[in-house]
């Protein structure tokens, strides 16, 4: 692959760009459009739309056709930091005519150049969009081309006896000696506004799908004297997801790359090609990422934690030196510095565990907040709890916080202790440095420093086991068994004494 002309080494004073997004993506076998797909924490389409944002293009005008409403809710919600625009595209009519569909607010937007991206082309990297639109500032058309293992369905790249590009030939408008071609088009532009918007005008569905091509503006610009630029890249880093398996090639690719910079940036992992890491999550140094982790959504680790094996996190907040152990799940909490949690524990949203506190084995809470040093180490349920610091949850501890309408709140005051197998119902207050009894089934507030103790009785019922053992033996031998005597008692007895 030749280059015409030396690159441009100043990037476009306004960019624009143009993300087609308008087909269903039938090879998906799916009812959601394809750029609805998740990938790595972003939906398909969005991935394009952050490579033009890093390149620095603003607007961003995405062409929607399929599930339109969705498509624009779902791209708007996953890139807020872009400036996004959206352009109907109502029947499918070609390239060409999706970019016609965005031309009005491309000319509005005053870019002197565009960038023009695929939809489901997910592993643009930032230094191949730069070497783009840095070749576009000087050119009329820049274009991302490679050499294809496969050519089957790209368009081929047709050049002169002196190495310029002269013109993109469909693969269904070839040639036999055209198919043969390995140097393709890979359908990612840097467009001269002014050039973009003549060129436009000119295209004809004079081909075998009876579409618009914007290929044809290649062959337009040659044909003009106009500057054409070709700029090489690797197959991979261009190819398109069109069906579930190039989805899940997208999605290995991606997740090497986002573990790699975060291994550059100081964080260590057990096994980076089994865990799992959202794009745009944050870690600091000196992490331990173990095998099967899956960090999601919007989360964010401090420096020095450990996280243990399978693990899954999503939207949560850790804090420096914490440690999450194996099978622990995870979801928008706050875990505080030093804190501990797992194994097989489970926080549900609204959780906060202060500095030093500990969540142990099969352990769950929602919307509850553990001061500082609480420790809750074994089968208990705590929702909607505010538990001071230093206090002690006994196994098997529930707050009953839901009356089968409603959700009431349990307070524990600072250093009070919990026995096991007690049931708080809320709403219910536990002071400082009270206790509470193990078995006990607490209805009434406990003040500071007393015992509280809600359980029946104790009763023990002396040779019981003799006369249960000689009560089965009588069911087998069919014999009867002298049955005790009893001491009359209550009403027989005052009878007796009366007479």
């Amino acid at each position: 692959m030749k280059r015409t002309r030396k690159q441009s080494k100043r990037t476009p004073t306004k960019l624009a760009a143009v993300v087609l997004a308008a087909g269903k993506g039938t090879r998906m076998r799916s009812q959601a459009a394809k750029v609805l797909h998740p990938l790595c924490g972003l939906p398909l389409g969005a991935w394009p739309i952050e490579a033009a944002r890093l390149a620095g293009a603003s607007p961003t005008v995405v062409v929607v056709g399929h599930q339109a409403g969705e498509v624009q809710a779902t791209l708007s919600a996953a890139c807020p930091e872009a400036d996004l625009r959206f352009a109907i595209q109502a029947e499918q009519k070609g390239t060409g005519h999706a970019v016609m569909c965005a031309w009005r607010d491309l000319e509005r937007s005053g870019a002197e150049h565009v960038l023009i991206l695929c939809g489901d082309v997910p592993s643009l990297t930032q230094a191949t969009m730069r070497r783009l639109t840095r070749a576009g500032s000087g050119a009329d058309v820049a274009l991302l081309t490679f050499g294809a293992s496969e050519p089957g369905s790209y368009g081929r790249i047709l050049r002169d006896e002196s190495g310029r590009v002269t013109e993109i030939v469909e693969a269904a408008d070839a040639s036999t000696s055209q198919k043969r071609i390995n140097e393709v088009n890979a359908g990612i532009y840097c467009v001269k506004t002014s050039f973009l918007g003549k060129a436009l005008g000119t295209l004809e569905a004079d081909n075998a799908q009876g579409e618009l091509y914007l290929t044809d503006l290649v062959a337009y610009a040659a044909k003009s004297g106009r500057e054409v630029v070709a700029i090489g890249t690797s197959e991979e880093e261009v190819e398109g997801v069109n069906d579930r398996a190039d989805l899940a090639r997208a999605a290995a690719r991606l997740r090497a790359r986002i573990n790699e910079q975060l291994m550059r940036g100081g964080v260590s992992f057990e096994d980076p090609f089994a865990t799992y890491v959202d794009a745009g999550i944050k870690v600091g140094r000196d992490t331990l990422l173990c095998a099967g982790v899956h960090l999601r959504g919007k989360t964010r680790i401090e420096p020095n934690v450990l996280i243990e094996p399978y693990s899954i996190l999503r939207d949560a907040r850790v804090g420096k030196g914490a440690h999450i152990k194996a099978h622990s799940v995870i979801e928008d909490a706050d875990i505080g510095r030093g804190a501990k949690v797992g194994p097989f524990a489970r926080l549900r949203p609204g959780t906060v565990l202060e500095r030093d506190a500990a969540i142990g084995n099969f352990v769950e809470a929602k919307k509850a907040h553990l001061g500082k040093g609480v420790k809750a180490g074994h089968l208990s349920y705590l929702g909607d709890a505010r538990i001071g610091a230093g206090t002690n949850i006994g196994a098997g501890t529930i707050t009953c916080n839901y009356d089968g309408k409603l959700k009431h709140e349990t307070r524990i005051g600072s250093s009070a202790f919990i026995g096991s197998n007690t049931a708080l119902v809320a709403p219910v207050n536990i002071g400082s440095k009270a206790y509470v009894g193990a078995g006990s089934t607490v209805t009434r507030d406990i003040p500071d420093g007393a015992l509280g103790v809600a359980r029946g009785r104790q009763r023990n019922l002396d040779g019981w086991a003799r006369r249960k053992e000689d009560n089965e033996s009588s069911r087998v031998t069919g014999e009867k068994t002298e049955k005790p005597k009893t001491r009359a008692r209550g009403k027989s007895k005052r009878r007796s004494r009366a007479n």
